[in-house]
Parts: C-alpha cells; sequence; structure tokens
C-alpha cells in the first residue's frame, strides 16, 4: 500500500497582478499539521515595467513565513517593520489579534529586469496565541542551519528536526525543510519528522513505491513516520509538517482562527477601515486591499 494519501496539483491564483500556484488550502486537505496556507511564487522573470504589489492587507490567527529562491521582495507592517528579504532569509510576521502588511518590489528594481521566485505560507497561531499582540522577525541566510550527510544538503528552514532547531520564533512543533541533491540518493528520515507531512518537488524527480513524481504537486503522507524514497540528481524537495491543532483552523480571506466570531469581527473592522484594530503602515499608507465583498457577505 502506497504512503502517498493524497497528491495535490499546483493550482493558479491571483495575488494581485501577480500569479502563484497554490498548493493549499485544498478542498480535501485544509491544512498540514500547522500549516494552512502554502503559495509557490514563480518562478518568474519580470520585465522592467512589471512589479510585484501587493498593497496593505490585514491578517489576524497566522504566522506568515516568506522564503525567497531568488529575486527580492520590500516588506512593510503597521509594527513598523520595513526591510528587504532576499534569497535564503525568512520573514515571520505573527499577526495575532490583527496586522497589516504589504509586498513590494524595492525601489532600486523598479525599473529593471528582475526575477521572482519563492515560497509565501501562513501558519495557524495555537488557539491560547490567536489574540497575541503583532510581531514581526526578520532571519538572515546564515542563520538557517545548513549542513551535508552522505551528498544529501539539508536546510531546515523553520521548526525542529534531526535534533536541530531553526532561528525562526515558531510557536508550535513544526518542520519546514528543504533537501538537495546532486546525484541520485535514497532518503530515509521518517524518524527525525513528526505530526503530519507533505512534500513538494521543486526540482528533478521523487520516486515512492515504484510510482514517480514530478514538480507542481504537494504529496501527502499518511504516515509521517515511513517517509522514504528515492531523489534523482539534481533534485531538490520541500517538507512541511507538524503537529495538527486540536480545534479546526476557519480561513475566510487573509484571516485564520479558531472561532468564526472573530473572523467575522475581523471583516467588519476591515471593511470598515478600523485603524485601532488594523492600524495603517508606516511608508505605505495611501492604498490598502478591499475586502472582498462575497468574504463581506458569507459566514
Amino acid at each position: 500500500m502506497s504512503n502517498i494519501g493524497l497528491i495535490i496539483e499546483e493550482k493558479a491564483a491571483d495575488i494581485g497582478n501577480f500569479l502563484v500556484g497554490r498548493l493549499l488550502p485544498f478542498r480535501e486537505k485544509r491544512a498540514v499539521g500547522p500549516f494552512v496556507f502554502i503559495d509557490h511564487m514563480g518562478p518568474s522573470e519580470l520585465m522592467d515595467y512589471q512589479n510585484l504589489d501587493v498593497p496593505p492587507h490585514p491578517h489576524i490567527g497566522l504566522s506568515t513565513l516568506t522564503y525567497l529562491l531568488e529575486g527580492s521582495i520590500f516588506h512593510r507592517d503597521s509594527i513598523g517593520s520595513a526591510i528587504e528579504i532576499k534569497p535564503g532569509a525568512v520573514n515571520w510576521m505573527t499577526a495575532g489579534k490583527g496586522v497589516v502588511h504589504s509586498e513590494r518590489t524595492p525601489e532600486y528594481l523598479r525599473t529593471t529586469d528582475k526575477k521572482l521566485h519563492g515560497f509565501q505560507i501562513w501558519v495557524g497561531l495555537p488557539k491560547h496565541l490567536e489574540q497575541t499582540e503583532p510581531s514581526f522577525h526578520h532571519i538572515e541566510a546564515d542563520d538557517i542551519p545548513v549542513w551535508e550527510e552522505n551528498g544529501i544538503q539539508y536546510k531546515l528552514i523553520a521548526g525542529e528536526a534531526f535534533g536541530r532547531k531553526s532561528a525562526v520564533p515558531v510557536h508550535s512543533p513544526l518542520f519546514f525543510i528543504e533537501i538537495k541533491t546532486k546525484t541520485p540518493q535514497k532518503i530515509s528520515i521518517g524518524k527525525d519528522l513528526y505530526g503530519e507531512a507533505a512534500m513538494y518537488v521543486l526540482d528533478g524527480t521523487v520516486n515512492i513505491e515504484g510510482n514517480s513524481y514530478g514538480s507542481k504537486q504537494l504529496l501527502i503522507a499518511k504516515d509521517t513516520k515511513v517517509c522514504e524514497f528515492d531523489m534523482s540528481e539534481n533534485g531538490t524537495v520541500y517538507l512541511f509538517g507538524g503537529e495538527p491543532f486540536p480545534e479546526e483552523r476557519f480561513i475566510f480571506w487573509n484571516f485564520v482562527n479558531s472561532d468564526k466570531e472573530s473572523i467575522e469581527q475581523a471583516k467588519v473592522n476591515w471593511n470598515d477601515q478600523n485603524h485601532d484594530a488594523f492600524p495603517l503602515v508606516p511608508g505605505d499608507e495611501h492604498e490598502y486591499v478591499p475586502l472582498p465583498k462575497a468574504i463581506l457577505n458569507r459566514k
């Protein structure tokens, strides 16, 4: 019996003026461990007149994780953070009771050709932290654990695994792992994982129990402890997972919470532009993403 319980095909989604490949949520699988949302951005070649512009928009009840493989994004938020993220670094923003942020191409790149490739991820918060004060952390690439064993390169982008811990200040047991190979390799890491797990193949192929899988698919494991696969040469895969929450997480637009009433109040606050609940973003005060009307009227 195969250990692949579900295969989720990457599907196109629009995040403003930029198309991404959405992996989670999926109708048959709303979350993997605490991961409730995964977008694969690019790889995209942007011309000198094309830029990423996601105006200020709100979040509650989650942490966002941005990880780039190519390109650059300038992050601003209502906490006062203003920082450029480059490949290998991590932006980790915890929304808690409410935060607003924007993501744009940095000014110095806006009139040049450029590339953009990476992951945008939402991680649910434990119930007792859903109303916490918002916070932001930027972790430089040099502070992310990277090591090599038997010709296999590992990077622990976030969480804990393999007896190591990432510098990203996560709020629950989880892992976000990059694995790279230059030559064909057999990977057996089930003993190092826990909770639920999913794999995304970025480059090359993986072979699991006689079946070959390539890119643009998220493979959900039935049993994380039986995580064994063969990677092709020049392969890159990402593993997402961890301990699921005991309570269901509801998602409406950019809001995540275990309490539907908190989401309903967030809808009203954003629609009314209540700046006590959702402060303005310093340096990016003149635009915002309106609440979709279909979301406002849906419970």
